[in-house]
């Protein structure tokens, strides 16, 4: 099992009502979206984190129920969901408003992790999540507890308006890196984390940390992954975009089920996988992406939706010469 361990949350996404705007909720969250995403390409994936027993938590765990998500690290607690509102500009990044203060899936503490993880071989965390406590601090713990012992991944997933200051969420980074195996970013977070400084170098800097493996992402520029020694980079799909909500996240749960399907969770493996398989794995994780920002909101695609578009890909005159 593949766990992702972090936020869930409710989106409320912008949806026409034919007077005045209104918000339409969806189940979300940057950890919660790349479960559901791995489950939904038919790897076998977890999800802990803390959930309220409110009408919200009901809906996410019913969504994880729905997409075959094992639930049994779900911790459940009355304290209420946290809602992100999501502006979504004509041609610009998503903008997200976030109301979490004391809601449940902050209140996580290292005490409530459990002790046996039984058929986890893979953990991922990110997001918010690592920037508020407790669980930053639980989940860091997860982390330095099964370095070694489970693969290990991380996606920064940089929300500035609840991190707000940068040099500590750094720090917290730059820590948890020496525990992990795999790290994503997009080029949005680099600006942020650390702006002016190119991909290859903030890349390099963090390999020297710990990490097998570093993957940029670019959107419609496609990903470039970095190993120590050398780089290799593969185009994005071309998609009519609708929004790019999820789209890192669906990106994450392709990265991670293509080397599932390689067998690529393992110690080592990722530093020693040929070349030609990463950029399978980069191809696929790419293309889940794309058909997320087809459709509205953090919907990932099935496993024979990418099929099918892969089958589609390659029966174009261009793929076939």
């Amino acid at each position: 099992m593949i766990l992702s361990c972090g936020e869930a949350l409710i989106d409320f996404l912008p949806a026409p009502t034919g007077g005045a705007a209104g918000y339409v909720p969806h189940p979300g969250g940057s950890p919660f979206n790349v479960a559901v995403g791995i489950a939904r390409l038919g790897a076998p994936a977890g999800f802990l984190g803390g959930v309220s027993t409110d009408f919200f938590g009901d809906l996410l765990v019913g969504a994880l129920a729905r997409d075959g998500v094992d639930r049994r690290f779900v911790v459940r607690s009355g304290a209420p969901t946290t809602l992100a509102f999501v502006s979504l500009p004509d041609g610009g990044e998503p903008r997200y408003a976030f109301y979490g203060t004391g809601a449940a899936d902050r209140a996580l503490e290292a005490a409530a992790l459990p002790a046996d993880l039984g058929p986890v071989r893979a953990i991922h965390t990110g997001s918010f999540s690592l920037a508020v406590e407790p669980v930053g601090t639980a989940l860091g713990t997860l982390l330095a507890r099964e370095r070694g012992r489970r693969f290990l991944s991380l996606d920064p997933n940089v929300r500035p308006a609840i991190i707000g200051d940068r040099d500590a969420f750094r720090r917290r980074l730059d820590g948890l890196l020496g525990l992990v195996d795999l790290v994503k970013v997009s080029g949005a977070d680099l600006d942020w984390l650390d702006p002016g400084l190119p991909p290859e170098a903030v890349a390099e800097r963090w390999l020297g940390l710990g990490p097998h493996l570093v993957v940029v992402t670019g959107g419609a520029g496609g990903a470039r992954a970095y190993r120590r020694g050398g780089s290799l980079a593969v185009a994005a799909d071309p998609v009519t975009v609708v929004d790019t909500v999820g789209a890192g996240d669906a990106f994450m749960a392709g990265l991670l089920a293509g080397l599932h399907e390689r067998g690529g969770l393992g110690s080592g493996t990722l530093g020693a996988m040929p070349d030609a398989e990463l950029a399978a794995v980069l191809r696929f994780a790419n293309r889940v992406a794309a058909l997320t920002c087809a459709r509205p909101g953090a919907d990932p695609p099935r496993r024979d939706e990418v099929a099918r578009q892969e089958a589609a890909a390659l029966s174009t005159p261009t793929n076939r010469a």
